[in-house]
């Protein structure tokens, strides 16, 4: 859950000290590290934790420092081995194994319950400081967000300060619904043209979206090409527009797809499309349009919802959705006759192609909620 801090002048001023104070002791951990292997997160505290307590850092503090490094580094590694990036030897790689993890200036810090605490009804919290606790910093969230964090806050909150506006990222463990047996599933399929059609006959059409990605993509290549410093800042302001534009739209999808599979008492199957930027093979200009393709980001925001909905989600293999006719299962590749006409060429049957995939998502979805719940162990003679 995020909450908007909205802390006065000098509370703002000692929140983004304490964020190059520890981020500063972040990197000089990091450095520590690296030369010494990258050892566990006791054998680090035991090199480390004297010279941050000497750096005006607070116990709790500086252990939050030394695991948000030990974490770092676990991540870069699951990067490495599951090659996102990259081949042994690419440039990529190497600049990622042969330096130190270096943190910027107001990258995050994580506070636990000891370090910061809440006031709900005040609309405050306190918070700890390299100059000392600061109490009574204001902080601002909706009417259900507030909600959510009374009830269900738990665990670490992570101090970000994002275009000159701090916030806190709280962990809110919220409990699954119990999960309700499907009368049916509704299939989505998910495309670029049309972001998702759904077997029900929702379709969200990408056309706005992708036209707003157009023109982030040419106003980026202009300010680019100038390269002065009023453009690099304005680059710098407008970086995460596009992404908050998407997952806003992705959040609506989401929401309306959700909503009518529990007012129906219906499951959702999705397409695992896992891996598909390495499958896919595409000429250069179409790159950009797939690689800016947030369908995982969507499949996500429709996960958790249906979790907290109790709606059941499987994930179906796509292979042969968009050949296959729905009504009586031939598959061609001449039967996508272009990207929305289907025909198919056994019966004859004419529908927009992804209607048509999206109906052949929903009984491979029904299929494998059934062969997952019927049991598989043979019968005792």
């Amino acid at each position: 859950m995020q909450v908007k801090l909205m802390p006065d002048a000098g509370q703002a001023l000692a929140l983004e000290r304490t964020l190059h104070v520890v981020n500063e002791a972040a990197n000089w951990v990091s450095a520590v590290a690296f030369e010494r292997g990258v050892p566990h997160v006791y054998e680090l505290r035991k090199h480390t934790y004297g010279e941050l307590k000497s750096r005006d850092l607070g116990a709790q503090a500086a252990q939050h420092v030394i695991k948000k490094v030990r974490d770092a580094y676990t991540t870069l590694n699951a990067n490495i081995r599951a090659g996102n990036l990259g081949r042994p030897g690419s440039r990529r790689r190497v600049k990622a194994e042969t330096k130190p993890i270096v943190f910027r200036p107001e990258a995050a810090q994580p506070y636990d319950d000891r370090c910061l605490s809440w006031q709900y009804d005040a609309g405050t919290v306190s918070v700890w400081t390299t100059g000392g606790r600061m109490k009574n910093v204001r902080f601002a969230c909706s009417a259900g967000a507030l909600k959510t964090l009374q009830a269900h806050r738990q665990g670490e909150s992570d101090l970000v300060r994002r275009d000159g506006v701090f916030y806190l990222i709280a962990t809110c463990e919220v409990p699954e619904a119990e999960r309700f047996e499907p009368g049916r599933f509704i299939g989505v399929d998910l495309g670029i043209v049309a972001i998702a059609t759904t077997s029900t006959g929702y379709q969200a059409a990408g056309r706005g979206l992708n036209r707003h990605r157009r023109r982030q993509l040419e106003l980026r290549r202009k300010l680019q090409k100038k390269r002065t410093r009023s453009a690099k800042r304005l680059l710098k302001k407008r970086s995460r527009r596009e992404k908050r534009h998407a997952a806003n739209q992705n959040h609506i999808i989401a929401k309306t797809i959700v909503t009518e599979a529990e007012r129906t008492s219906s499951g959702i199957a999705l397409e695992n499309l896992t891996g598909i930027r390495q499958r896919v093979r595409l000429r250069k200009p179409q790159r950009v349009t797939l690689h800016s393709w947030a369908f995982a980001q969507l499949a996500d925001f429709i996960t958790y919802k249906a979790q907290r909905a109790g709606v059941p989600v499987v994930f179906v293999d796509p292979a042969y959705t968009s050949q296959q006719c729905c009504e009586c299962g031939h598959i061609d590749s001449k039967n996508r006759v272009s990207q929305s006409v289907f025909c198919c060429q056994n019966c004859g049957v004419v529908a927009h192609a992804d209607r048509n995939a999206s109906r052949n998502i929903a009984r491979k979805g029904e299929a494998v909620w059934i062969a997952g719940r019927e049991s598989r162990v043979p019968a005792t003679p």
